[in-house]
């Protein structure tokens, strides 16, 4: 028989053999008690069968234990947690997990969404951007054609009131100036470079712009550690091997992709010293702003390289084509999608940490060029392939430990 006494004048006994748990409902536990936790009666024999507890004092059950021989008994059935557990439920606790359970799948199912949406676009983008090119190889007009989709799409959302429009001063627009001109070198030189070379070819080259990153941030006095350093010799390596290796090489196409790469980062480093003071205007704002003055900077100059030779190139794309109809779909495509994958990843990186962004565009990478290579049926060397994988390779990395130094500046102003 064990034997436990709730009140010293009121004995309570259960038999060992037909009752595990205690059914004794939870006392509350005094905020200000400073007695300690039951012990046995020292006053008592000892007895191996009985285990007195002659004062329990505002003691939370659910971490008693009944005690034989001085050490906590390990037998099934033993601890009187299960049974408090167990007389206790929560409904008010148990619909909150629920709840909170509930918005963490609608959130991975709104992220799994736009991820989606993103891939998708950008693999639409390459391959009517591309098919484009390939009848009408003039990259500064349909270069054009595709900021010029990206405003009137903006226009169309702020009119409509589907965007709020932000308010627009003389500084936001000089502040716009830098990053809006960085912008446009870097979507034509990259536009270039797609008319010149594989799709794939043109990913992989634009793999390192983290290289790019990471020197010109050095050079403006930013400091990053070994890991980071590290990071960039796979890219290095993984780059200049699949260049070697690469069949459609061409350097108007290697060097449309680097001056590219160039391009996105400046417009990067730039944006973060010049829009400092413009943080209420939103990703998606502040993207269309940049699409309609870098509209503004690139058509001129697009009209004096090649405007000349716009109204031949355009006969012989519908001659080569067939249809006139299909060629407008083709840069209608390549226009809308161009700035609706740009839209969709600035929706993501709101709504997820920036090393989730980072990883995710590196796959973006790897899905686009495996699209674009099945598409186009490319011809791809062993060496070339191992070389573009060491290159994604790096750029992962160097995502992780770009994440890991930027937590950990956070944390050092926090």
């Amino acid at each position: 028989m064990f034997t436990l006494n709730l009140v010293p004048s009121s004995p309570v006994s259960f038999s060992k053999s037909t009752h595990q748990y205690y059914p004794i409902k939870r006392i509350q536990n005094p905020k200000n008690c400073t007695q300690p936790p039951a012990f046995l009666n020292k006053s008592t024999p000892h007895n191996p069968q009985v285990c007195d507890f002659n004062k329990i004092h505002g003691y939370p059950f659910g971490k008693i234990q009944v005690f034989s021989h001085g050490k906590p008994s390990k037998k099934p059935g033993s601890n009187v947690p299960k049974a408090a557990a167990a007389s206790e439920s929560n409904p008010e606790g148990e619909a909150e997990a629920a709840e909170i359970a509930a918005k963490s799948k609608a959130k991975t199912l709104q992220l799994a969404l736009v991820f989606g949406f993103w891939y998708f676009q950008n693999i639409v983008f390459n391959i009517y951007n591309k098919k484009a090119l390939n009848v009408f190889p003039f990259p500064w007009l349909l270069a054009s054609f595709q900021l010029f989709a990206g405003s009137i799409w903006m226009f169309v959302l702020w009119s409509l009131k589907l965007q709020p429009c932000p308010k627009i001063t003389k500084p936001f627009i000089i502040a716009l100036l830098g990053p809006a001109l960085f912008h446009t070198i870097g979507h034509i030189s990259a536009c270039v470079s797609f008319s010149k070379v594989a799709v794939s070819f043109t990913h992989v080259i634009k793999s390192s712009e983290p290289v790019f990153s990471v020197v010109f941030s050095s050079f403006l006095g930013d400091t990053y550690p070994l890991k980071v350093w590290l990071s960039i010799v796979p890219i290095v390596l993984g780059c200049s091997l699949a260049a070697i290796t690469e069949v459609s090489f061409n350097f108007e196409g290697l060097w449309g992709a680097l001056i590219s790469n160039v391009g996105f980062v400046l417009r990067n480093i730039y944006s973060k010293r010049s829009l400092q003071n413009f943080k209420e205007v939103n990703g998606l704002n502040l993207y269309g702003w940049i699409s309609i003055i870098s509209l503004l900077y690139l058509f001129p100059v697009a009209v004096i390289v090649e405007g000349s030779q716009w109204v031949q190139g355009y006969h012989k794309a519908i001659q080569t084509v067939g249809k006139a109809s299909t060629f407008y779909i083709w840069v209608l495509l390549s226009g809308i999608f161009y700035h609706l994958y740009n839209q969709s990843s600035y929706q993501a990186l709101d709504e997820i940490s920036p090393l989730t962004f980072s990883v995710g565009n590196t796959m973006k990478r790897v899905v686009v060029i495996v699209s674009t290579i099945l598409v186009f049926r490319n011809q791809v060397r062993p060496l070339n392939a191992l070389g573009s994988g060491i290159a994604i390779l790096g750029t992962f990395l160097y995502s992780q430990a770009t994440a890991k130094k930027k937590s950990t500046e956070g944390e050092k102003k926090s």
